[in-house]
C-alpha cells in the first residue's frame, strides 16, 4: 500500500498559520510599553476607538490598528532599524494608513502625553467605517 501523504485544505495554509501562531506569540510576548499602551487602548477605552493589537496588513504585522481611522500606532525599541522602518512607513501610507511612532521609553515615561498625541490625531483622521 502506498503512502498517505496529508495535504494542506488550500495553498498557503501553513504560511497563513504560521503567521497566526507568530502574531499569538507577539501578543503573549509583548514589551511593557506594548502592555501598558494596550491596557489604555483596549476595549474602546480611548473616547470609545476600537483598536486590535498585532495586526497584519500587507507583509506587516503592525503593533496596534485603529481601523475606522485607519491609523497605526508603532511603540519601538532597540530593534527598530530607521531605514527598515521608514520603508515599512512608506508602504503603509500608500496603501492609505496614517502612521504613529512612540518609542518604549516615551509611552513608559509619558504614557499621558502619547495618549493624548494619539487621540488628537485619531479625531483628525477621516473616519473610515462610513
Amino acid at each position: 500500500m502506498g503512502e498517505v501523504i496529508e495535504r494542506s485544505p488550500c495553498v498557503g495554509c501553513e504560511v497563513m498559520m504560521d503567521n497566526r501562531r507568530f502574531i499569538q506569540r507577539l501578543r503573549a510576548d509583548m514589551t511593557e510599553a506594548e502592555r501598558r499602551l494596550w491596557y489604555h487602548l483596549r476595549d474602546r477605552r480611548l473616547d470609545g476607538f476600537k483598536f486590535r493589537r498585532q495586526q497584519p496588513i500587507d507583509r506587516f504585522i503592525v503593533d496596534f490598528l485603529c481601523v475606522e481611522r485607519r491609523l497605526i500606532v508603532e511603540v519601538d525599541g532597540g530593534q527598530h532599524h530607521p531605514a527598515v522602518d521608514a520603508e515599512r512607513t512608506a508602504i503603509l501610507e500608500t496603501a492609505g494608513y496614517f502612521i504613529l511612532r512612540f518609542w518604549n521609553d516615551e509611552v513608559l515615561r509619558q504614557t499621558e502625553a502619547v495618549l493624548l498625541r494619539i487621540l488628537t490625531t485619531l479625531r483628525a483622521q477621516p473616519d473610515d467605517s462610513a
